[in-house]
Parts: structure tokens; sequence; C-alpha cells
């Protein structure tokens, strides 16, 4: 029986570097008594992290892809999180940093929208009509199943995404009108506690550093004190399963290293963890002087491993749903390094937030859709004094600029700079500023790829039925009422994996559900009515 195999007997394979898989195999250790050494974590890439990389040195540009906020709803992160050491604070964890930094530096945005002409929006109120809010109400009460595969834009009316709400909430969490309304309606629930704050989103916890300084770090550093075996440069192409129909056991991985083929035997009592999908699979980088380069090939191993997979099972998905409507997913971000603090200071001046305490500037008449966060700094742990970070995005990167008549995707850091600062009307220093700044933009094809429109079956169970040692990962499987575009969603598909497959007496946190908290349901109706 497998019960009866001794932790010490089982190895486990994990395909994919990103926070799923470093958070099962941090559970697995820690719960499942597995030996560091049994454990194995297979990466394509040179780098592990995932989506929550960050990198780069300050002479050359530092280089976010994208960043995630916290929130105290995050139980299965913050309980992760609670068990691996700090790195800068002996006998503390991760998780007491981030509590400690979010105590000592409070945000409060009090530029959280910025109109046309360079000025503050009152967000105070949600700005909906009637309608808009009875909508909102009706699509909460809904069950998903009759909700099907409508979009966003199908529930509500036109004048909906002008409202302050969609500028805030759209932002925050990168949705578009076109995007799934189930998923939608699961992050009203998900976020329903925020709606009082939404304007200056004092709900939000930050790490102290770029989250893979504070996050993904101190769990690699851990993982590798434990004798972890990191197979780095890896692709896994294809599993092998056990040819019986009433169950799904592999038993042996095909994977190339250094451009050969190799294979990985599975005993039925292993385990084998596949992180499907990624949304920043295909993402290109450009310069200050040249824009990214879109690439629309097929999307990596991750995408190519699952579309391998979903022809075996039924019930192993869809990836086609989500991996081939770029049009749909792509968004493109940039991160500026600069060697000075002009643009820090206006900014301060302008938002009355100190780098830290604000969130989002959004300019809402921005044909990109332009946003920008100053964080505290330093943003890395290797940033010099002096050399400051920000990172920003655009929604609509295939719209022509208001300064450069270009798409965005077709502009270089320079020109990104350019009109960003045309909209911040901080045009007489804007010479100062670029020639201080190294802007690099990343092109993110895949980016919302999780948020498309999506059916029952289109994504598969964390465990999929009959499985004996397999199980799904990260932010492509389908978990009642949690939220995709979350790092919550990639650490509870690892404990429910880890938790299930190894038959321990254990569960993930439970999701919190405001919902059902009457003060929190009713401070939200009362904000509609703001």
């Amino acid at each position: 029986m497998v019960q009866s195999i001794s932790p010490a007997s089982r190895h486990a394979y994990l395909v994919g570097g990103g926070i799923a898989s470093l958070a099962a195999a941090a559970l697995l250790l820690r719960d499942g008594q597995l030996p560091g050494v049994n454990i194995h974590i297979f990466e394509e890439a040179e780098l592990i992290g995932g989506s929550l990389d960050a990198a780069g040195q300050a002479d050359q540009g530092y280089v976010m892809r994208g960043g995630r906020m916290l929130n105290f709803s995050y139980r299965c992160t913050y309980e992760l999180l609670d068990s691996i050491p700090s790195l800068e604070h002996a006998g503390k964890s991760v998780h007491d940093d981030i509590i400690a930094f979010n105590e000592q530096l409070k945000t409060h945005a009090l530029a959280r929208v910025v109109d046309r002409d360079g000025h503050i929006v009152d967000v105070s109120s949600m700005g909906f009509a009637e309608p808009d809010r009875l909508a909102l109400v009706e699509l909460l009460a809904m069950p998903e199943h009759l909700l099907g595969t409508k979009r966003v834009d199908e529930w509500f009316r036109p004048s909906f995404f002008e409202t302050n709400f969609w500028f805030m909430w759209a932002t925050m969490f990168a949705f578009q009108p076109w995007h799934s309304l189930v998923e939608f309606k699961r992050y009203l629930l998900r976020f329903l506690q925020e709606f009082p704050r939404i304007d200056t989103l004092a709900g939000v916890d930050r790490t102290p550093y770029n989250q893979f300084d504070s996050m993904v770090l101190p769990i690699l550093t851990w993982l590798q004190g434990q004798g972890v075996d990191f197979r780095l440069g890896s692709q896994v192409t294809d599993l092998d399963f056990a040819p019986h129909a009433a169950t799904k056991t592999v038993e042996r991985l095909h994977y190339t290293r250094d451009q050969s083929s190799q294979t990985q035997d599975v005993q039925p009592h292993d385990l084998v963890l596949v992180t499907n999908g990624s949304m920043t699979a295909n993402s290109t980088l450009g310069t200050m002087s040249t824009a990214p380069v879109l690439n629309a090939a097929p999307g990596d191993g991750a995408w190519a491993l699952w579309e391998t997979l979903a022809q075996k099972y039924s019930d192993f998905g869809r990836p086609y749903v989500f991996d081939q409507r770029l049009e749909e997913s792509t968004w493109e971000s940039f991160t500026v390094t600069s060697h000075g603090t002009l643009f820090f200071d206006l900014m301060e001046k302008f938002s009355g937030n100190k780098a830290g305490t604000g969130a989002l500037v959004t300019l809402k008449d921005s044909n990109w859709l332009l946003s920008v966060v100053l964080a505290y700094q330093p943003h890395f742990i290797n940033q010099p004094a002096g050399v400051t970070v920000f990172w920003g995005y655009g929604l609509f990167p295939d719209r022509v600029g208001d300064y450069v008549p270009k798409k965005m995707s077709d502009c270089s850091g320079e020109e990104i700079m350019t009109e960003l600062l045309n909209h911040l009307h901080f045009t007489e220093q804007l010479p100062a500023i670029i020639a201080e700044a190294n802007c690099i933009p990343a092109l993110l094809p895949y980016i919302t790829s999780q948020f498309l429109t999506r059916a029952p079956g289109d994504r598969p169970q964390v465990v999929p039925a009959g499985s004996t040692n397999f199980a799904f990962l990260g932010q492509f499987t389908e978990m009642p009422d949690d939220v995709v575009f979350t790092v919550e969603y990639s650490v509870r598909s690892a404990q429910l994996a880890v938790y299930e497959l190894l038959k321990l007496d254990k569960q993930p946190p439970a999701i919190y559900k405001g919902q059902h908290n009457p003060k929190v349901l009713y401070e939200a109706l009362q904000t509609m009515h703001r």
C-alpha cells in the first residue's frame, strides 16, 4: 500500500521552477518528511522563480516582468512563509519580515488615478449609476454555472467601464472587458473586504524587497540547504503513464538537458507534480533604444508539455483555450533604473506619497492605460545607494500613444518614458529624468491568459480523478472559489497536491470569504453607493 512507504523511500519530481513547485518542495520537506535529496525540481531555464523573477544590476538595469500584491486573506501563502527562515533576521520567518515591514510602512495611496490634465482624480466614489450597482449585486449572487463563458463586457453596460471603480479594479488586477466573467465574479467575492479602501489600497501588503528577493530567494536558500536537487536547463517533454484504464500513474519522465534526450524512471510510490502553462512564457525584453519583439511562436516547455499531456486524458484540460489568443492576453511592463532621485522627488511632491506608501498611479486617459508604482527603496538586495527603481505597465500595448505616435509594443524604453512623463506633465524635467534613466520594456504575450473566458473542464483538477502519484500545479488548475494571478493560487495548489497524494491528515487553510461576514458585506454594499 502507498501509505506504508516510508518518506525516505519516496522521491518527488517537480516540473517547473516557479513558486508552485518551490512551495510543493517546502511542503514535502516540512509536512511529508521527505529528505531534501529525494526532491528533484526540473526547470527548463537557468534560473529559479518562474513568474516571480527580478534580476539585474544597477549599471545594466534591473528587470521585473511583473509584481504581486499580498493580502491578509492569503492564508496559504502566509502559512508557508511562516516556516521559511528570514535571510536577514535570525530567529524570524519570511512572514515575520513581511508583517513587520507593513507595520512600519503603511500603504495609503493619495493619487490612485490621474486625468489627462495631470490632476489627481477624487476616487472616493465608485462612480456607479444604479444599473451598475444592480448588475454587481446580481453577479455576486449568480451561480458560476449559469455564467458560462461570458465576458465581463457581456454583463455590464459600456458606461461601467468608465467608472472610478473599473479604472481602479482593472489596473490593480489587470482585468480587461473581454476577460472571464466567472473570474471577475470570483475576484469580487475574494476581495469584497477591500471595497471600502479600494481608493487607497490600504489593505495591500507588500514585501520588503521585490518578490524574488523577499520570497523566492529565502525559499530557494532553505531548499538548497536541505539538499533539494535542482536540475536547471532541463525541459520535461513528456510523461509515460502506466497502461491501466482505472488509474493514472506516472512511471517515467522524458526530458532534454544539454541538448540530449534523457529519461527518469518513476516508482509507483513516487510523486510527479507538473506546473502546466506559464503566464510569462515567450516574454521578450527591449532596451532604452530598442523595442521588445513579440515572440508569437508556440509557447515554451510548460505549454508544450501540457499540450502533450492533454492528448493522453480528456480530464487534463484544454490548453488551447489559453495559449492561442495572444491578442486577448498580451500587455507590456517596464522597469526603470535611475542613477538619481529626480523622478522619485517629483512623484512624491505630486502624489503626496513617499515611495512605498502609495500604490499604482493610473493615468486613466492614457491610450495605453499606463500605471506606475514606486516601491520603497532599495527594491533589490544589491541595489546601491542613490539608485532608484520603479515599475509600470500598460494594459493596451497595441494602441498608439498620446504623445509618441507609435504603439506601445513598438516603443523603446526612452519612448515609453517620454509618453509617461508627458502624461504626468513633467515635461520641463523630461530631459534630465531620461538622462539618468534606463527603462527596460518587457512584452508579455501570455500574461493574462489565465483570465481568458473558459468553460468547466478547460482547466484540470489539481489531482485528476484516478491519479495515484500525479498532480497539476499553478495558475491553470481548477480550484473552487480562489482566484488566479495570485501567489496564493499557486501555493494552494501545492498544498492540495502534496496533502492529497501523500494522504496526510491536513487541509489547506480555508479560503477567506468576506461575503459571509455581515460587517464586510454591509461595508462593501455601502461603498457601492458612495
